[in-house]
Parts: C-alpha cells; sequence; structure tokens
C-alpha cells in the first residue's frame, strides 16, 4: 500500500472497474482476463498505470498471457504509450492515453466567480450547448452523461461553458467540463468546473479528471488536479491476421 492517499484511492477505483480481482503492484504490470472489465471497450485490453504500478485487462486468457509476456519489462510511462506498445503487440486501434489526475480539498485552487449558475442536468439549455459544438467535443467531454447537477455560465441565455459529475464507484466523482469554441480561452473552463469539483468534495467524494488535450489538463492542474497515471485501451488484431501481417 502507498503512503500516498489520493494515489491508493485511485488504484482501489480502477482496481474494482478491472471486473476481477486484480492488484497494483509496485514496477510490476498484472495482466488479468476479464471479460466484463470497465477498463476498455468490450473485448479490448485495457491498461492503466498509476503511479510505478500497472494493470491490464484481456478479454480472454490467451489474450491475458499474450499481453503479459509482451509488456512485462516495459517501465509504467511505457505500457501507456502507443509507440513501444505497437512494437510489441499487433495493435489494430488504440483510444488514448488520458491521464488520470485526482483533487482533495486540501490541494484544491478554485477560481472564485460570481457568474455559475446550477441548473439540471438535463435542462434544455444543456442539450443545446451539447448541439452547439463539435460532436468530438461533446463526446470527449462526457457531459450528457453528468448525474450531478451542471454548474453552467452563460451569454445572454445561451450556457457557453458548463461543468459536472458522473457518480463513479468508490465514491468518485468523474468530472466533465465544455465550452462553446468561441468562449474558449477566457477562463471559463475552470470557473465551471470549480463549482462542480466544490461540490463534489462536499459531498465527500474524489475528484477525477481523465483527459487527453493539453488545456484540459492545464485546467485540471491549475485546478489543484495530481496527475498519477495514465490510460490507454487497446483493440488487438485477431491471432490468425497477426500472424498474415
Amino acid at each position: 500500500m502507498t503512503n500516498d492517499p489520493l494515489l491508493e484511492r485511485a488504484r482501489q477505483l480502477w482496481a474494482d472497474l478491472a471486473g476481477t480481482p486484480v492488484t497494483f503492484t509496485e514496477s510490476a504490470i498484472e495482466v488479468v482476463a476479464s471479460p466484463q472489465s470497465l477498463l476498455c471497450p468490450p473485448g479490448w485490453v485495457g491498461i492503466v498505470a498509476l503511479g510505478r504500478a500497472v494493470i491490464a485487462t484481456a478479454p480472454d486468457d490467451d489474450t491475458a498471457e499474450i499481453v503479459k509476456h509482451a509488456l512485462a519489462d516495459l517501465p509504467a510511462t511505457a505500457v501507456i504509450d502507443p509507440a513501444p506498445v505497437r512494437d510489441r503487440l499487433p495493435v489494430k486501434e488504440t483510444l488514448g492515453p488520458a491521464t488520470l489526475a485526482y483533487c482533495d480539498a486540501a490541494g484544491f485552487h478554485p477560481a472564485e466567480s460570481s457568474a455559475v449558475e446550477t441548473i439540471s442536468a438535463v435542462h434544455t439549455d444543456m442539450t443545446a450547448l451539447l448541439a452547439r459544438v463539435p460532436a468530438g467535443d461533446a463526446d470527449e467531454s462526457g457531459l450528457a452523461g453528468i448525474t450531478s447537477p451542471a454548474f453552467v455560465v452563460r451569454t445572454g441565455t445561451d450556457v457557453i461553458a458548463a461543468a459536472g459529475y458522473r457518480a463513479w464507484p468508490r465514491r468518485t466523482a468523474h468530472v466533465s467540463v465544455l465550452s462553446t469554441p468561441a468562449a474558449r480561452g477566457r477562463g471559463l473552463g475552470r470557473v465551471v468546473a470549480t463549482a462542480a469539483v466544490a461540490h463534489a468534495l462536499d459531498a465527500g467524494l474524489l475528484p477525477q479528471w481523465r483527459a487527453r488535450p493539453e488545456p484540459s489538463r492545464r485546467v485540471a492542474r491549475a485546478l489543484g488536479f495530481r496527475e498519477v497515471g495514465a490510460q490507454l485501451s487497446i483493440n488487438l488484431m485477431p491471432a490468425d491476421s497477426a500472424q498474415r501481417s
């Protein structure tokens, strides 16, 4: 067990999401077969590195053995890097890597603002916001799946930035933030995220920020989130296809 509370809580969360017993072990990768894993899409291999420990899930025992032998000697930073993983495995497709960052009350650096309004996550103005941004941005944000209230900033009657969180296992709050393209660069993401993170902390939850784009990571760092690891999902080519290639 680590003496870092944020890292330990993150490891407990992702071990649960693996869907079968698995342990984060320092300077090692633990690979298990888990068809029901939530570390990745169904049928994929999911890899999560937290600190210097790595867990991975595979859809079946044979794939788990292949992944274990292929990645066993790679350090944690390389295991979630698609390039060295592609050198070791017949990768068809990847998702990520996405950084995993967490925040507690002691490290939280809120952005003060009186402009934030609280509305329902299913308010029609939220639907309108999601429709006004590129589909990829909306999907990346995860805002459509929040279970908390939505914390928003408006221009006139239009919502131009919003944040909230989805309740995850282990009393985790998975934070989502989205701004319209025209509203970016004005610090509004940090303002609405402040309200969402404060709401989660007041409820005794662990705020989690998962991000790929650097601008999103900068917002998280400004709020006091600490990056402790990353997640990568890989879709392997079928064995016969890999042999032919």
